[in-house]
This record gives C-alpha cells, sequence and structure tokens, in this order.
C-alpha cells in the first residue's frame, strides 16, 4: 500500500499533475532522485493502494498513464484515479476539470510540448518552495486594485493570467510565456527554452508583458515588471534564444530590451538553489554588502553595469544569473577594454569562459558561501 502524505514524492506528482495536466519525465530530476521518482512513476502504471498518512482513506486505482515517444512521450492521470485529487485540496479536482477540458487534453505535439514547458516550471518552482496550486491561490481579477497575491512566492501558470485578461489578451499575447512568479517586492515572467532554442513572438511577448503589468498592478500593486526568469536545459542555449530575438530587425523587440533583467534558471537542483536565492527580497543586496566594502561598490553608477572595483578591476556579480546584464557588460567590454572579473558559480564558469573569450576574468564563489552570506 503507498501511503500519500504532503512532501512525498507521490504527492509532488500528484500536485504538478493537477496544475499542469500531464508532465515530462524531465520533471522527475527535479523531484528528488529522479530514477526513484521514475521507479515510483512506472509502478503507477499499474493498479496500487492507497492511503492516507492518518488512515483516514483509501483508495485502488491505476494512477498514471504514459502516451507518445521520446520528446511527445507524457504522463497523465488515468481518469479513474481523479478522484484521488480531492486529497490535494477540496477544489483541486473541480479545477482540473474546468482547465483540461474535463479531462480532455489535446493530443496534438503544439500543446504537449507547451504543457511540458508549463510543467517544468512548475516543477522546479515546487522545488524551490513556490506556492504552484492554482486552486489554492487567490483569483486574480481586473476589477479593482487590490492586494490579493499573497506575500510568499507564488507561481501562476499563464492560462490563469490570460483568463483574469480577458477581452485584452488575444490567441497569441501568451504564446511563449508559461507564468509569473509574484515575490514580496518583484514579479518575474517566466519563460521555459527547455533543451531547444526558444523561437521568438516580439510583438506577442510585448502584447504579454503589457497584459502582466496590468494584472500585477492590479492584484499586486507592482507598478513594472521588469525581470523574467529564463528556465532551460543550459546557459548556452537561453544565450542564443536572447540572441534568437534580435532576428527581427526591430532592437525594441528583442527578449533582452522588453525585460531588463533575464536570469537564467537551469533545470536542475542548482537551478533549485538559484531560484530559491531569486524569491528572497534583498538577497543580493545583502549579498553585495558582504562581499564589498562601501567605498568599492558602485551603486548602479556609471556608463558601464559592473558592482564594485577591487584592486582597479571592475567587477560584475553573475551570481543571479542575469544573461541580460551580461550581455551588456561584455558589449561595453567588447567597445572598450578594461581589467574586469566576473563573480560566479563553479557551475556557470564553463559557459561564461566560452562568452567571454578572454576580455574578463573569472572569480568563483561556492553556492553555500553565498547562502551562508545571504541567511546570515
Amino acid at each position: 500500500m503507498i501511503t500519500i502524505r504532503p512532501g512525498s514524492q507521490i504527492h509532488q506528482l500528484l500536485l504538478l499533475l493537477s496544475a499542469g495536466g500531464e508532465i515530462p519525465s524531465t520533471t522527475f530530476q527535479l523531484l528528488g532522485n529522479g530514477r526513484s521518482v521514475a521507479a515510483l512513476a512506472h509502478k503507477l502504471e499499474s493498479v496500487q493502494d492507497f492511503r492516507l498518512e492518518n488512515g483516514s482513506w483509501a483508495f485502488r486505482a491505476k494512477l498514471l498513464q504514459v502516451n507518445g515517444k521520446k520528446e511527445l512521450r507524457t504522463i497523465r492521470l488515468f481518469k479513474a484515479a481523479l478522484p484521488v485529487l480531492d486529497v490535494l485540496h477540496p477544489a483541486a479536482l473541480d479545477y482540473y476539470m474546468e482547465a483540461f477540458c474535463g479531462h480532455r487534453l489535446p493530443g496534438n505535439p503544439q500543446h504537449i510540448l507547451r504543457n511540458h514547458r508549463v510543467a517544468e516550471a512548475l516543477a522546479i518552482c515546487l522545488a524551490a518552495g513556490v506556492e504552484i496550486r492554482p486552486y489554492a491561490l487567490p483569483v486574480l481579477q481586473k476589477e479593482e486594485i487590490r492586494l490579493a497575491v499573497p506575500n510568499t512566492p507564488c507561481f501562476y501558470i499563464a492560462r490563469d493570467i490570460k483568463k483574469a485578461a480577458g477581452d485584452a489578451s488575444n490567441k497569441t499575447a501568451f504564446t511563449r510565456i508559461a507564468g509569473a512568479l509574484f515575490c514580496r517586492r518583484k514579479v518575474y515572467a517566466v519563460y521555459n527554452s527547455r533543451g531547444a532554442v526558444m523561437k521568438w513572438s516580439g510583438l506577442g511577448e510585448v502584447k504579454a508583458l503589457g497584459n502582466l503589468m496590468e494584472i500585477a498592478r492590479m492584484n499586486a500593486g507592482r507598478e513594472t515588471v521588469d525581470a523574467a526568469l529564463l528556465f532551460g536545459a543550459d546557459a548556452d542555449t537561453a544565450l542564443e534564444t536572447i540572441m534568437e530575438s534580435d532576428r527581427s530587425g526591430r532592437t525594441e523587440l528583442r527578449f533582452d530590451r522588453i525585460y531588463k533583467m533575464i536570469h537564467f534558471v537551469p533545470l536542475n537542483h542548482d537551478g533549485v538553489r538559484l531560484l530559491k536565492l531569486l524569491v528572497l527580497p534583498g538577497w543580493n543586496e545583502k549579498l553585495l554588502s558582504a562581499l564589498f566594502e562601501p567605498e568599492q561598490r558602485s551603486y548602479n553608477r556609471g556608463a558601464m553595469e559592473y558592482d564594485a572595483v577591487v584592486g582597479g578591476r571592475k567587477i560584475l556579480s553573475h551570481l543571479d544569473g542575469d544573461i541580460a546584464r551580461l550581455i551588456r557588460f561584455r558589449e561595453a567590454l567588447d567597445y572598450r577594454a578594461e581589467p574586469a572579473d566576473v563573480l560566479c558559480y563553479p557551475w556557470q564558469t564553463e559557459f561564461l569562459r566560452s562568452y567571454l573569450r578572454g576580455i574578463a576574468g573569472l572569480r568563483e564563489l561556492d553556492m553555500d558561501t553565498v547562502e551562508d552570506a545571504v541567511s546570515g
């Protein structure tokens, strides 16, 4: 008999499926030990007995079904097992049935791959302690200004943002955005390039940002949304995605022009730790204050972006994974060579060495040190 308890792997799988409808196997690595989660998922493809931790509920069913091959291989709830969603939340089943047309999920590649992008975003947010349950979050609205969004980090799926936007949102407005992550002082637009360069729809993303800014103003009191989270398999693909957005020939439609800050977060455990930092209010300022003396800090003064000057060398912190800022930093060095270094995590080194091509040195700082500095 399998026990469903909060925080368990089966509980996390159910959370993802209740919110996302279907998931790829790539989400397994974000839920702990990827092999054990995969083994559990395989087990749930056959009939099992389930119970709650307190023994107050019992259920016997086949929980999961797997369809498709290769990149279209997708994991969904078995229809007869849908009542198990009542274990998660009283509104979970009703939300699922409304969001996914009574358990009739489309089988075409476009919808499956989009659902997988959303599912991976949900999975890394879940692993980072962000609230992802749409049925447990306040419904977004555009009727009046009120602080509806919780103070704690929470992720709203694009379809729920689109629903709140109403007539102001057309079919193309949310073609790339996966959702939005609301923090106490910040709203991040969320994208997921996965393992391939994301095709960019500049006008569509401008419309999406406009709708998101209005939603953020009405529900969270945020006047601007100038930052994005870009989830993906690797930083090289994320960088190519930003460069791909320049092909329109219109500078204002580039990814890094629409969003001033684009934080790349890898879809692995390093990314989970980075996301935990990004949702902490004021973490970056606290870190820079711990690393540099006040007289060394730049405090965003000057034409070139950097964080401090140490020993005559300009230092840029890439510990927040902001690729847009990194691009501007390198462009400035290409224009006017100066002694410079980039502060980074060890797992960022290979990408940065390739991208910077020797125009700046690298200074590694492990994540344990950063986490201690922020929490101390």
